[in-house]
């Protein structure tokens, strides 16, 4: 695997080795030693999975208690992925990193715990797999609203539609009222 630091460096974006035929491919999309090579020594403890059409909008969630790192990657279809640095102590606090991940690439992206995550769906149908740090827990379950004008994410957007939201995202809290992390 190959781990490449995005604008934010404890953000990663990972190309896997793929190897092609005339039958198909071949890839490892989660190799422990490798993430302790690059340090992240991390156990993953859930593997999620979500549907969403095209200009689906999720997020920005995150959990005050609980805090997980994610892995992301895309089996069908592609997303705008998005990540928001919540660690008051961090030198890009505030700062947010997107990068497209698709079926077709066979990227995946590295979202550490202390950042709020969030994603759109730019092609008809994404499927989304999502390794998680920590188990999911409610009470601890926090959304920043996706068009926060402090954080000014830049979505790919076409100016002809609205994303699609569900009512946890449309009433999600600014990020200066955010529970953040120190």
């Amino acid at each position: 695997m190959n781990f490449f630091h995005t604008d934010i460096p404890d953000v990663l974006l990972i190309a896997p080795k793929v190897y092609e035929d005339e039958r198909g491919f071949f890839m490892e999309t989660y190799r422990k030693e490798s993430y302790e090579e690059f340090g992240i020594p991390l156990e993953f403890v859930q593997d999620n999975h979500s549907r969403s059409q095209q200009h689906v909008l999720r997020g920005l969630h995150y959990q005050v208690s609980h805090v997980q790192g994610k892995l992301v990657r895309v089996v069908n279809g592609a997303i705008f992925d998005v990540a928001v640095d919540l660690r008051r102590s961090s030198p890009t606090f505030g700062k947010w990193v997107g990068e497209v991940i698709s079926a077709e690439k066979k990227n995946q992206i590295w979202i550490p715990p202390g950042f709020a995550h969030g994603f759109y769906t730019i092609s008809k149908w994404a499927d989304v797999l999502y390794k998680t740090t920590d188990y999911y827990n409610a009470r601890g379950d926090r959304c920043i609203r996706w068009d926060d004008p402090e954080l000014a994410i830049q979505w790919p957007i076409p100016d002809e539609n609205r994303p699609i939201l569900s009512k946890k995202d449309m009433e999600g809290s600014l990020f200066s009222d955010a529970e953040v992390f120190e």
